[in-house]
């Protein structure tokens, strides 16, 4: 496929689900890949492999591709914000669909995986908050199958990282909520309450991210989400219109509360313990919204 294709089909909305050999699929779900004759190099090599579907495509002719992202690709991350490279478009008839049950399985023999994502804007002062905490969790020794990766203002990439197939999403941000500045949160969002109509219709801009305009997008793409998480910060400034650069006094305080705070939801996740309410941070913390 030539980048003048490969850039049209790119242009085309993403299919919500295609039903294959009598299943219906959709992002989210694993497969198995079987190129055909006329694949690739890259194609051959990923016989007989497993992966997840990133999204469903139609080009420019009509014909659907799946999109996928091999379960033991080292870069898969980089294939879940949409680099080419890590990404590789399958003909339905060269897919098939892993069943429920082994699926299951091989769910339940793993370890809980974890994607740990900051969020903000470096430019407008405390909403460099997620950006900070992830840089600082980055500098560390992260357990397996925890990932903590910066996603600034790209509210696309981290909408398509939300369908990797995480059981769990620590989304890190400021969160004005009215307590003082510097107090923590930890906030489990109400996934099935973003479907109704009084709730903010947003779209992710270019020049921030609301959370939650990005996991209704995400749903929109029909898209399983799982567990997620917010550990939010009260901020005290996001600065003036030109705007700043570094986190406010109190809340630069507050980083080395929430590394560890995330670090001990990690901790209860991977053995199995959802987190219930947690211990007041500042007075402000709370575990459920």
């Amino acid at each position: 496929m030539n980048e003048w294709e490969w850039q049209a089909l790119e242009d085309k909305a993403p299919a919500g689900s295609l039903s294959i050999a009598g299943v219906e699929v959709k992002p989210g779900h694993r497969v198995r890949l079987h190129p055909g004759k006329r694949g690739d190099v890259m194609d051959i090599a990923l016989a007989g492999k497993t992966a997840m579907i990133e999204s469903i495509e139609q080009d420019y002719e009509g014909k659907f591709h799946v999109c996928v992202v091999a379960d033991d690709d080292p870069g898969r991350d980089i294939g879940m914000m949409r680099q080419p490279g890590h990404r590789f478009f399958f003909d339905p008839e060269e897919i098939e669909p892993l069943p429920a049950d082994e699926t299951e399985q091989e769910a339940k023999a793993q370890t809980p995986t974890i994607l740990i994502a900051g969020i903000g804007n470096i430019f407008l002062g405390d909403d460099a908050f997620g950006v900070e905490v992830v840089q600082r969790l980055c500098g560390g020794n992260l357990p397996g199958h925890v990932k903590a990766i910066d996603f600034g203002i790209r509210g696309f990439d981290l909408a398509y990282a939300l369908l990797d197939g995480s059981d769990v999403t620590i989304l890190v941000d400021a969160c004005p909520r009215g307590g003082r500045p510097g107090s923590l949160y930890v906030i489990e969002p109400d996934l099935n309450a973003l479907d109704r109509p009084e709730v903010d219709n947003a779209s992710v801009d270019a020049h921030s991210m609301n959370p939650v305009s990005v996991i209704r997008m995400a749903k929109s793409m029909g898209g399983e989400l799982k567990r997620i998480l917010l550990v939010g910060c009260e901020p005290e400034t996001l600065g003036p219109e030109e705007g700043l650069m570094g986190l406010s006094e109190p809340v630069a305080a507050a980083v080395e509360e929430a590394t560890r705070i995330i670090e001990s939801l990690v901790g209860k996740i991977r053995n199995g313990e959802w987190p219930g309410r947690e211990p007041e941070i500042n007075g402000q913390a709370e575990a459920r919204q």
